[in-house]
C-alpha cells in the first residue's frame, strides 16, 4: 500500500497552457486541492453564466464526489489517481463515439507502444497483463446547451499508484439485468505500465494530444478513428453479454462508433451508452462503486 502524499504536487499547468493556448484560444488550466466532482463543477459553472463558456482543464487533487458512467461513485486519494474535466464548446455534426476517440487518445498517449493498454466499449481503459484484465481509467461525457452553444465536459479518471481501500458498503438489491450493469470491474495501476509515472506527468502526457483529437473528432468526426479503436479493442471477437441478458460476439464498432454484435437473431448495433457490455467469463470486481487500485 502506498502512502499519501504530503508534499505539493508540481503540475505542469504552465506547459499545458503554452502546448494548448495556440489552436484553443481562451485556454485556461486550474487545478483545486479539492472538490465535489470535477465534472460537476464545470457544468454548474456553464449553467450560471453560459455566455462566459471558455474552454478550460480543470484538475482536481482529490474528489469528494467522483462520478463514472451509470452514477458510480469513483473514490480515489490525493496522488493515487489523475482526475479531471475538459470543459469546450464543441459542434460535431456528430456525438456518436466522442468517448471512443478520446480513449484512444489517452490510450495511445499513456502506452503509445501498445503494450497493454486496451480500450472497453464504450468508456473505459483496461490494462490487460499476463494476470488478466482489469480497468485503468474511465470517461464521463456530459452536454449542456445554451441557445446555440453547445457546451461538452469530457472527464476522466485514471488509476496512477496502487493502494489499498477499505470494502466499500453494500448498494441496495438490483434486479439482475441492473446488478449486471452496476457490477466494476477490479481495478489497475498505470504504474504497473510505468513504475515511475505520477499524476504530473500523467496529465502532461494526455492533455494536448487529448484536445487534439477532440478538435479532429468535431471537424471529422468518428470514421478516422475508427481503425485506431479496432487496434486496441478489448471486446473485439469475443464473446459478450449486453445487460439485458443478450449474448453474443463483438466484431467491432462501425464508423459512427456503435459496437457491433452478433446475436441469434442477427447483428445488432449498439449505440447507447446505458447499455454495459462484459465479455463473457469476466469476474465482476467488488461491489458498490468503482475505486482506484
Amino acid at each position: 500500500m502506498t502512502s499519501p502524499l504530503t508534499s505539493p504536487i508540481q503540475w505542469p499547468a504552465e506547459a499545458l497552457w503554452e502546448a494548448v493556448a495556440p489552436a484553443l484560444p481562451g485556454f485556461t488550466v486550474e487545478v483545486l486541492p479539492e472538490i465535489d466532482s470535477s465534472n460537476t463543477e464545470l457544468m454548474r459553472r456553464f449553467r450560471h453564466a453560459p455566455a462566459a463558456a471558455q474552454p478550460i482543464l480543470l484538475v482536481a487533487e482529490q474528489q469528494t464526489a467522483g462520478r463514472g458512467r451509470l452514477g458510480r461513485a469513483w473514490q480515489s486519494r490525493r496522488g493515487d489517481s489523475l482526475t479531471f474535466s475538459l470543459g469546450l464548446p464543441l459542434a460535431p455534426a456528430s456525438w456518436s463515439g466522442l468517448s471512443l476517440a478520446v480513449g484512444i487518445s489517452l490510450a495511445e498517449s499513456l502506452d503509445p507502444a501498445n503494450r497493454g493498454i486496451r480500450l472497453k466499449w464504450p468508456n473505459d481503459l483496461w490494462l490487460s497483463t499476463p494476470q488478466g484484465e482489469r480497468k485503468l481509467a474511465g470517461i464521463l461525457v456530459e452536454t449542456a446547451s445554451w441557445d446555440t452553444l453547445r457546451y461538452v465536459v469530457i472527464g476522466v479518471g485514471i488509476n496512477i499508484r496502487p493502494v489499498s481501500l477499505p470494502p466499500l458498503p453494500p448498494g441496495p438489491a438490483l434486479p439482475a439485468a441492473s446488478s449486471f450493469a452496476a457490477a466494476p470491474m477490479a481495478p489497475a495501476c498505470l504504474q504497473e505500465l510505468l513504475p515511475t509515472v505520477d499524476v504530473a506527468e500523467a496529465l502532461g502526457r494526455v492533455v494536448a494530444p487529448l484536445v487534439q483529437a477532440v478538435q479532429a473528432f468535431e471537424q471529422f468526426g468518428f470514421a478516422p478513428f475508427q481503425a485506431r479503436f479496432a487496434v486496441r479493442d478489448a471486446l473485439s471477437g469475443r464473446a459478450v453479454q449486453l445487460s439485458d441478458g443478450t449474448q453474443g460476439t463483438a466484431h467491432g464498432v462501425s464508423e459512427n462508433g456503435a459496437l457491433l454484435v452478433h446475436t441469434a437473431a442477427g447483428m445488432k448495433e449498439i449505440t447507447s451508452s446505458e447499455v454495459s457490455v462484459r465479455p463473457l467469463g469476466t469476474p465482476p470486481g467488488p461491489p458498490g462503486g468503482e475505486r482506484p487500485c
